[in-house]
């Protein structure tokens, strides 16, 4: 079995497309986890009662972030996708962040896309387009998703595809260069 964390990104800078591995579908509790050594989907961990994750959340393979891990991205489609499923992806911006443990600063930005597949999204280019709203709840939860891990999660801003770029094109030098 191939490592999903090494596939081919399918990075076209034109259209902001990508693929994502979904970790994590939408209203699920179970925080799943990519095991890049097993080349499996293990629990991570579970969110308390009432706190599910509001989107399809994953990684875009052949990336790596400022916290060594493949860039997260959060993936909005009309249902909700399976653990391991690879989505085609138009990227519309990203949330910036940096999260806190014990004392120690990282950088975890969370990149925002629409599945190239999807009727209720299928217009969406730009998180300037999505309901303000919505997006407040999401960084809400990413707040208090590591609240509950025992981790401070510190939005420092929102910005639209060009900077998501710039954050991807930084994310597979990096990842080119960790080979």
């Amino acid at each position: 079995m191939s490592n999903l964390v090494k596939l081919a990104n399918d990075w076209r800078p034109k259209k902001c497309q990508c693929i994502v591995i979904i970790e994590t579908p939408k209203g699920r509790r179970n925080k799943f986890d990519y095991d890049e050594d097993r080349h499996v989907s293990m629990l991570g961990g579970l969110l308390p009662e009432g706190m599910a994750f509001p989107f399809d959340f994953g990684f875009i393979p052949s990336t790596r972030g400022d916290d060594g891990d493949p860039l997260d991205a959060m993936v909005l489609m009309d249902e909700p996708a399976h653990v391991g499923c690879l989505i085609e992806v138009r990227i519309i911006g990203v949330i910036e962040a940096v999260q806190i443990e014990k004392k120690k600063r990282t950088v975890n930005n969370r990149l925002l896309g629409v599945a190239v597949h999807s009727y209720s999204h299928e217009k969406v280019d730009n998180v300037d387009e999505l309901n303000p709203s919505l997006l407040d709840q999401v960084e809400e939860f990413f707040v208090s998703y590591n609240k509950s891990r025992g981790k401070t999660f510190h939005v420092k801003g929102r910005h639209g595809p060009k900077r998501a770029a710039v954050l991807i094109e930084q994310g597979i030098a990096k990842f080119g260069r960790d080979a």
